[in-house]
């Protein structure tokens, strides 16, 4: 009875710690002191008979068995943080909300939607990290995501937030007034382009186009590489080049005048920003209470 009463021990020091990247960043997390994470993850560590991460001055990182606790243990903690808030939140959501997005989803999401949410739901908390990137979302403690439709995974569940995006090559005035405009998309090799390096993958986007209901791509020049894109849109403002994204990440910017839309007959339209989750995740108050505020503070933009 006490082996199995004490099986949970040390299992939230050892989960932030591993999220953090440090003790000390795991303790403000947890609200206690570096020395009570520590001493918590050594008794793990004797009560498991293995080290679980690796030390150094400034940071830790798991082990090889580390990684293996936290690939296992960190999905089933999720289920039960879950499961005690959907108890406890019989009339009004509470617990931390924690999603991954990407930083096209800030301004167009977060901002008008998580105000809103804290004025409804004051008892919820929220963490927002901002990636680019693909995110293993179960594994990273993450209770959901944004992404644009077409890199969500077919057993994810779904939620659109916005409009479908229309891709868009872009440019500044005085680029256009400098360079001229490419009129087909195979004029794009005597111009400069600003590209796009995936973060995860590393590689550099390919520029995509149709034509006669055909698509295709082209890998247009450019001596610019970024895996940003706020400063992709900053570096075609300031008329470094031109770049390709997505409509909805330059409204402002071209409704400014700062930017022009070039190729528009050639720009394919693809399905715009969802919010992602596994299913067993769909019956948390708190996500409840995003969706239904971010269907309340978006619908006129969806």
């Amino acid at each position: 009875m006490g082996l199995r009463s004490d099986s949970f021990s040390g299992l939230s020091a050892f989960l932030a710690a591993a999220d953090a990247g440090s003790f000390t960043a795991a303790a403000a997390r947890l609200d206690v002191s570096p020395a009570a994470v520590s001493q918590a993850v050594k008794a793990l560590e004797e009560r498991l008979g293995t080290p679980l991460f690796v030390r150094t001055t400034r940071r830790i990182g798991l082990t090889e068995a580390g990684a293996a606790l936290l690939a296992r243990v960190n999905p089933a903690a999720a289920e039960i943080i879950a499961a005690v808030e959907a108890a406890a939140a019989a009339d009004e959501p509470t617990g931390l909300l924690r999603l991954t997005v990407p930083r096209m989803a800030v301004p167009l999401i977060i901002e008008p939607v998580i105000p809103a949410l804290r004025r409804a739901h004051p008892k919820v908390s929220i963490e927002i990290a901002v990636d680019d990137a693909a995110v293993d979302m179960p594994g990273r403690g993450f209770d959901a995501g944004i992404r644009i439709g077409e890199y969500i995974e077919r057993d994810m569940v779904a939620v659109r937030l916005s409009r479908d995006i229309t891709w868009s090559v872009v440019a500044s005035p005085a680029y256009v007034a400098k360079r001229s405009s490419p009129q087909t998309p195979q004029d794009l090799t005597a111009h400069d382009a600003i590209r796009y390096r995936f973060p995860r993958s590393g590689a550099v986007y390919r520029w995509e186009f149709e034509r006669d209901g055909r698509a295709f791509s082209v890998d247009p020049p450019g001596n610019l590489i970024v895996n940003d894109g706020a400063l992709l849109v900053s570096w075609a403002c300031a008329g470094l080049g031109l770049a390709y994204v997505a409509d909805l990440a330059v409204e402002t910017e071209v409704h400014d005048g700062q930017l022009v839309r070039l190729l528009e007959a050639f720009l394919p339209t693809t399905p715009g920003l969802f919010l992602y989750f596994p299913q067993r995740a769909q019956t948390q108050p708190k996500l409840r209470a995003f969706i239904d505020i971010a269907r309340q503070v978006l619908r006129p933009a969806r």
